[in-house]
């Protein structure tokens, strides 16, 4: 009978002893998600304001064509003129689609919040208050999921 109690609390106080290294490993694998999800969305940022910067200059040089056209068919009139504005509604057209794919790009990103960590985050806290649901976990992974770069 006395080997029974001291198997239970020294399975007991295994348990507790296990409490710290269970927690620095949950803080630790919360952090790594917030990196991971963070660096993702920079990327998204970072590809969508290189579209969008295109666009501006591409615009700028379309502003110079204008004007290259206007001077040309102010000073004579002759067809170079409608040359140069044919020019300019293409580098106008290639801006816009830029800028089109560069704000689709942008506003796959948002919002900038780490959703995916957050609501992993609240699920913890509620799990350790014993507030939430026990997690079933869809993969060998437990309830997170891969980011855009497929790493968890």
């Amino acid at each position: 009978m006395t080997d029974t109690r001291d198997r239970k609390s020294r399975s007991l106080f295994g348990l507790v002893g296990d409490v710290p290294k269970l927690v620095k490993g949950l803080v630790k694998g919360e952090i790594d998600l917030l990196k991971a999800e963070m660096l993702t969305k920079a990327k998204i940022f970072g590809l969508a304001a290189g579209l969008l910067v295109g666009a501006l200059v591409i615009v700028l040089y379309a502003i110079g064509v204008f004007l290259t056209a206007a001077v040309m068919g102010l000073a004579t009139v002759m067809p170079a003129w409608l040359a140069a504005i044919v020019i300019a509604v293409v580098m106008l057209i290639i801006a816009a689609i830029l800028g089109w794919i560069g704000w689709k790009r942008l506003k796959k990103g948002l919002p900038i919040t780490p959703k995916r960590t957050i609501d992993s985050v609240k699920n913890d806290i509620n799990a350790v208050k014993g507030m939430g649901k026990k997690p079933t976990p869809p993969s060998q992974y437990g309830s997170r999921k891969p980011d855009v770069g497929g790493r968890f």
